[in-house]
């Protein structure tokens, strides 16, 4: 009897042991390659006895997977509230399910190295989300490809500010008007 019990005992103990990085939230940031940049957020809290249950909302974000960029659109049901992508900044994601399912880690305020993971369920777009004057819009892919080259910024590389380029003399092979697009997407 007393056998069995302290091998129930000890049963309990490894697996509260073993499941303490899963409580504690933690989670490897090399395990989620992609970036994600939300431009868009509109959520709703919902609370049960004065605590947030969970928010839902939906919005548009850009996707960066292996120097690619690609706008989608999402819905999402989580435990925390999402924030819009200050500046250039960008969560680490990865795939649930490949081009339906992204799961995003969200910083812990207050806790350096602690996240919190959402699921977003996305529809994927052929085109790029741009902030230009103020409004969002679309662009395609190729294009806002060619302006992380030219402005060397692409997050899944660590390169999270982009440079600032040099102007082309006016007339140069593909600018266009010689004024090259000095607005980058926020």
């Amino acid at each position: 009897m007393r056998r069995s019990f302290l091998c129930g005992v000890s049963g309990l103990a490894g697996c509260l042991l073993l499941s303490l990085p899963v409580i504690a939230g933690g989670r490897n940031v090399d395990d989620y390659p992609l970036r994600v940049h939300i431009f868009q957020n509109s959520q709703h809290s919902h609370y049960r006895e004065r605590m947030i249950e969970y928010v839902d909302g939906e919005g548009r974000a850009n996707l960066c997977e292996n120097g690619e960029p690609r706008g989608f659109d999402y819905n999402f049901r989580c435990g925390v509230r999402l924030m819009v992508s200050a500046g250039f900044e960008t969560y680490p994601a990865r795939w649930k399910k490949a081009g339906k399912e992204l799961e995003i880690l969200l910083p812990v305020m207050g806790k350096p190295g602690a996240f919190d993971a959402c699921g977003l369920m996305v529809e994927m777009k052929d085109t790029a989300y741009i902030r230009h004057g103020g409004t969002l819009e679309e662009e395609p892919s190729a294009v806002f490809k060619e302006w992380m080259q030219k402005h060397q910024y692409d997050p899944e590389k660590g390169l999270n500010e982009p440079v600032t380029a040099a102007p082309a003399p006016v007339g140069t092979p593909g600018t266009g008007t010689g004024t090259p697009r000095q607005n980058p997407p926020q």
